[in-house]
């Protein structure tokens, strides 16, 4: 059970919510929607007690877990001595029940007497998701649970989740795919700073929140007109120098005001966001070619002879399940990680700009703005006007780059790939944690990019709106020709 009545809290001068409210029963499953930086996790933080209330009432019934969507620092895996501690501290659960929820989420390569602290980033966040479901606390909040997962993982999740017996809160760009357990939708309204709630499935809510915003464009538009017409009035009156015809014409102009002040916000999904991407510098034909390319990790072989190259302004999709080397090729490509042996061909005017779902070259002690202009070079208006376009506003511009959502940091990310002359963007599951509003948003400004492309992502749509010419296999080292 979560009850939450009058909840406020602000990061800094900046509110996040305001008199928010909600309640979920005991049993219910729900999803939390709601665009990137809008507080998302901000609440989760304060179900769990993390973090604190400005005002309001925040009370949880029963035994409660997150597993946020980035496990940077979770004290219990650095002090268990295996993963099966880790999993079942209370040594409760079978071996082999373990085993099949480990290798359902990709970690199937791992015995439960490693180290749970030897893994990577993404599995240590998979590890924490299958901790969780070995454990059923009476409240499961999940923070992107599929972030890291291939199709085949993300459907094992939804469906595992479908059958949880107890409260379950998720927050997840694949909620279609646990539509048919959900019966309640909960969203934070970025305007209002509230949080709406909405009875019945995903697929309910994304039609009553259209026919709603729908409404609301209708009535700002009318406003609107409305107020045009005041305006041509007032504009008609201003040569009436009469006592009476001043008066009205100050309160019809103090009515314009009036008027204009309670307009409405547009809905963010109804704004048309225009990007202007620099043209790519100059690169020959073929500006990479990888030859023969091997890589082994220990006993296990990564890459083997393989062979690529990409041709100036083409795009190419790199597909693969989960460890098959893709992010490990893209390192190579990039200089990042040595082969131990083949070859790296670059023309010598090759650009490459690397986004990364780690966020490896980002400086977390930075603002956003101190970012944009260490790495850009920009001018004072131009920054803002760049960092205004992929929805940082304000005082947004000033916060550091670590205190941002992982849906935020893609946003400055692709933000500073575009924002140069790069001509080859490299792009490894760019859409990981991205609302849909904002992968629309990154998905158009790319698409407008006129250099060479290479494409990872999970999420067949994106890749089909890009139309890449080609796609190569892993691990079958295969180059296809794309219609």
């Amino acid at each position: 059970m979560i009850f939450v009545k009058d909840l406020s809290y602000s990061y800094g001068r900046e509110p996040i919510f305001s008199g928010a409210s909600f309640y979920l029963d005991k049993n219910q499953k729900a999803g939390l929607v709601g665009s990137n930086g809008s507080g998302k996790s901000t609440l989760f933080k304060l179900l769990t007690g993390e973090d604190q209330p400005d005002d309001g009432k925040v009370e949880v019934g029963g035994q409660i877990m997150l597993v946020p969507q980035e496990v940077k620092h979770d004290p219990q895996m650095e002090k268990a001595p295996s993963i099966r501690h880790y999993l079942d501290p209370k040594q409760t659960a079978e071996d082999y029940e373990l085993l099949r929820i480990i290798s359902k989420l990709e970690l199937a390569q791992f015995s439960l007497d490693s180290s749970p602290r030897n893994l990577s980033g993404g599995q240590k966040t998979k590890l924490a998701i299958a901790r969780a479901l070995v454990q059923k606390p009476d409240v499961l909040l999940l923070d992107e649970p599929t972030n890291f997962l291939d199709t085949e993982g993300k459907n094992w999740v939804m469906n595992f989740l479908g059958r949880y017996p107890k409260t379950l809160l998720v927050i997840s760009h694949d909620l279609s795919l646990l539509d048919s357990k959900i019966d309640k939708i909960l969203e934070i309204n970025l305007q209002t700073k509230k949080i709406d709630e909405y009875a019945g499935n995903y697929s309910s809510y994304l039609q009553l929140k259209g026919e709603k915003e729908n409404l609301l464009v209708r009535q700002i538009h009318v406003q609107e007109r409305h107020i045009a017409q005041m305006k041509k009035g007032w504009l008609k009156m201003s040569h009436v120098k009469s006592e009476k015809g001043v008066r009205q014409r100050l309160q019809l102009e103090k009515r314009i005001d009036q008027l204009s002040a309670s307009l409405p916000q547009m809905p963010l999904q109804a704004k048309k966001i225009k990007i202007k991407l620099p043209d790519p510098q100059w690169v020959g034909e073929m500006p990479l070619i990888a030859q023969d390319i091997n890589k082994t990790y220990g006993s296990k072989v990564v890459l083997n002879s393989v062979s690529f190259d990409i041709k100036r302004g083409e795009r190419i999709a790199l597909s693969g399940p989960n460890g098959a080397g893709k992010s490990t090729l893209i390192k190579i490509l990039i200089g990042l990680t040595l082969p131990d042996s083949g070859e790296i061909v670059k023309d010598e005017k090759l650009l490459i700009g690397y986004y990364s779902q780690e966020f490896e070259t980002f400086d977390f002690q930075k603002t956003l703005h101190q970012t944009v202009k260490d790495k850009c070079g920009l001018p004072e208006s131009t920054i803002r006007s760049l960092l205004g376009r992929f929805l940082f506003t304000g005082d947004q511009v000033f916060q550091k780059v670590g205190s941002l959502s992982g849906g935020e940091k893609t946003r400055l990310s692709i933000a500073l790939l575009l924002a140069q002359n790069y001509n080859l963007l490299i792009l490894d599951e760019p859409t990981t944690y991205l609302d849909v509003l904002s992968q629309r948003l990154i998905l158009e400004a790319i698409k407008l990019y006129q250099g060479a492309m290479i494409v990872v992502s999970h999420t067949p749509e994106f890749i089909s709106e890009l139309k890449p010419s080609r796609q190569f296999l892993l691990p079958e080292n295969k180059m296809v020709l794309l219609s």
